[in-house]
């Protein structure tokens, strides 16, 4: 009778020491934890979401998230069998100037063709491993470049797979080729099925897009696209140049990111589309105007280059190959044969993928897309609600100020619930739920119709109505 009394307790203090060490070794199986264990927070030592048991905003690490995803291009040379396309290059033994180079350049052709890995232009290039050491280029087919011809909407698509929180767009052009006069950036926020502006580039930019160069961006329209010249024309861009977007650039409230719903969706893209719409500038681009800037001040220096007039600072060499309306084409000439292409190394896009705070990586789900791997009681590809009863405050994007770690209420019943003025009834506050629940206030707590009682602290203006089943 006495061991048998005496050992109870040892029986109890053994237990308890099972309870932890499950804690402390399962921590990491939370699935497999018996029902019991579930409610009690296990978290890893080195979890970023956390600093020891207390919640902190977490982001995933900051990646090119084009990296080894796949390109849709509309138009890629040599696809369709063998195609010639040519750059501009400094001819063999020419002069050096004052910028060091001869600012002479001349047409050098050679034949794409897809059946031919060595003459291959795939999209795939654009999101390998970028080496300049070894370029590898996307072109596209060769285009006529004539303004006569319209719009070429030459597209590349990219589909991340989710949602990102996009900090640059930047392209990297082939050494050699043409920069494209005028392009757009597009986002999709909705995989694919809804398309807004990002930035425009032309050195005409309310001609061909309806806006101003370089617009003033101010709080009230800090979704709004700009339009800006890059000044393809400088001897820098014709070998080859990097166009980079930052996302945030201009925008007042950046500095308040966290709080600034409307750059937080500015910033929030699925998709990027770029679509190159014209390869040569229009006529009324003479001296680099046109409606957005005129030629650098690196051409101006060189003899070699022309001084503007309708060919608006282009090497010469290189101007004898562009039919505006009025210019000499013939035959022979480069881009009256239609060889020019728009070409890209490079296709990076900077950003994190969209958590809110929640989740310090992104990982594959049982569907094998890509979802956030959540903290801190949330849910969701984006971690962008709460679990279901932890709903003891509302859902909130986590910050350097409040983590936003959605609350349950351990060992007792916890209901969901949103809040609605209303006035008493009859004394009793009515809550509207839905199924076959009907719970009122008789006196001071709450009970349901299966007489289980819970309390809530609420207004007796408030009407409760439950989000769950």
């Amino acid at each position: 009778m006495g061991r048998g009394s005496e050992s109870e307790p040892a029986k109890m203090r053994l237990t308890g020491w099972l309870l932890l060490l499950g804690l402390t070794v399962g921590g990491g199986q939370a699935a497999h934890r018996p029902q019991y264990l579930r409610s009690f927070p296990v978290h890893s030592v080195n979890d970023p979401c956390y600093d020891e048991d207390r919640p902190r905003r977490c982001m995933p690490d900051f990646v090119n998230a084009a990296f080894g995803v796949p390109i849709e291009a509309s138009s890629t040379c040599g696809r369709d069998g063998p195609a010639r396309f040519c750059d501009m290059r400094e001819p063999p033994g020419a002069g050096e100037t004052s910028l060091g180079r001869s600012g002479t350049l001349e047409a050098s052709c050679e034949i794409c063709d897809a059946a031919d890995p060595t003459k291959r232009y795939a999209p795939a290039a654009l999101t390998d491993v970028h080496n300049s050491n070894n370029v590898t280029c996307w072109r596209s087919e060769p285009r006529a470049g004539t303004v006569e011809a319209g719009p070429d909407n030459v597209t590349l698509t990219l589909s991340l797979g989710k949602k990102f929180e996009l900090t640059y767009v930047s392209l990297m052009f082939c050494p050699h080729a043409i920069r494209p006069d005028s392009m757009a950036i597009y986002k999709s926020a909705d995989y694919g099925k809804n398309w807004l502006p990002f930035q425009f580039y032309s050195s005409q930019c309310r001609k061909l897009y309806g806006r101003p160069t370089r617009a003033t961006i101010s709080a009230s329209n800090e979704q709004e696209a700009r339009c800006v010249d890059h000044n393809r024309y400088s001897v820098d861009g014709v070998q080859g140049s990097r166009i980079a977007f930052s996302t945030l650039e201009g925008r007042p409230s950046a500095p308040d990111f966290d709080n600034s719903v409307i750059l937080q969706d500015w910033v929030t893209a699925t998709d990027i589309r770029v679509i190159f719409h014209r390869l040569q500038p229009g006529a009324s681009n003479g001296g680099g105007g046109g409606g957005g800037g005129g030629s650098s001040g690196k051409q101006s220096q060189s003899t070699e280059l022309t001084a503007g007039g309708k060919f608006g600072g282009v090497p010469k060499k290189a101007a004898d190959f562009l039919p505006y309306p009025g210019a000499p084409t013939t035959d022979s000439g480069a881009a009256a044969s239609g060889v020019f292409t728009y070409a890209l190394s490079d296709f990076a896009v900077g950003g994190r993928c969209k958590c809110n705070g929640h989740a310090s990586r992104c990982v594959k789900g049982a569907d094998g897309k890509l979802e956030c791997d959540c903290k801190h009681n949330t849910a969701g590809r984006d971690c962008e609600r709460c679990k279901p009863f932890f709903f003891d405050r509302p859902w909130g994007r986590g910050t350097m100020r409040d983590a936003n770690e959605c609350k349950g209420h351990p060992g007792r019943r916890v209901i969901k619930y949103q809040f609605k003025r209303h006035q008493p009834l009859n004394g009793k506050l009515p809550i509207s739920c839905r199924g076959s629940r009907r719970v009122t206030q008789p006196g001071g707590g709450f009970e349901t119709t299966d007489g289980e009682p819970f309390s809530l602290d609420l207004p007796s203006s408030s009407v409760l109505q439950t989000l769950g089943p």
